[in-house]
């Protein structure tokens, strides 16, 4: 199924006209849980979850992956509504970037150079770069589609930054399978992974928010 038609079929089949802040909230926890029962029926953590979440590394990845889902989640909810100030959250997303430098840094200084590369490239590129958009598909189709309840003054910009959600909520759990901790690996296939699909995001705010 086209995610045109996937949008549409989710807007058909929800006659009630919900507040525009109850919609994005149910937005919000329908995308964790379809994402969920993609992840669980299909992809499955990693064989040693328990090991790797004794690591600094590990968790890290969530505290990034949160962090995305999170603030552009308070900044999707203030471009929904006309006139409505962005204030602070429209700087909250840059707290992502930072983290991830810092952590680079800090790799850095205390692996040995030779291990750079590896810690790099790691082994799950072609995964991140597929399943991350793939399971963030359904996430962006509930925005869309609670996104229709308000009336964004810039609905390629709410389509974006709603894929920014969506994206942030696919790599939270795509975190448990993924095997590279490294924030070198991360820095680099996450984001890539993300904003290579944020122009599909813009593109379909544009079509479908208009107002």
């Amino acid at each position: 199924m086209k995610t045109d038609d996937l949008i549409n079929l989710l807007a058909n089949d929800t006659p009630v006209r919900w507040p525009l802040g109850r919609a994005l909230m149910l937005a919000f926890f329908s995308s964790i849980f379809f994402t969920a029962v993609m992840f669980f029926g299909w992809i499955h953590p990693r064989p040693d979850l328990a090991q790797a979440a004794e690591t600094v590394r590990f968790l890290f990845k969530f505290v990034v992956t949160i962090a995305l889902a999170m603030t552009t989640m308070g900044l999707v909810v203030r471009v929904a509504r006309p006139g409505v100030p962005l204030g602070l959250w429209c700087w909250s997303p840059i707290a992502v970037p930072i983290l991830l430098v810092a952590a680079v840094i800090a790799e850095l200084l205390v692996m040995p150079e030779s291990s750079w590369a590896a810690r790099w490239i790691g082994v799950n590129i072609s995964q991140c770069l597929t399943l991350i958009p793939l399971m963030a598909i359904v996430p962006l189709a509930c925005f869309l589609v609670a996104l229709r309840r308000g009336a964004p003054t810039h609905p390629g910009a709410a389509g974006a930054i709603a894929r920014l959600v969506s994206s942030g909520i696919a790599a939270t759990f795509y975190a448990s399978h993924c095997t590279d901790d490294s924030p070198l690996f991360v820095i680099t296939w996450y984001p890539l992974a993300t904003s290579w699909v944020v122009f599909a995001g813009y593109i379909a705010g544009s079509r479908f928010l208009r107002w």
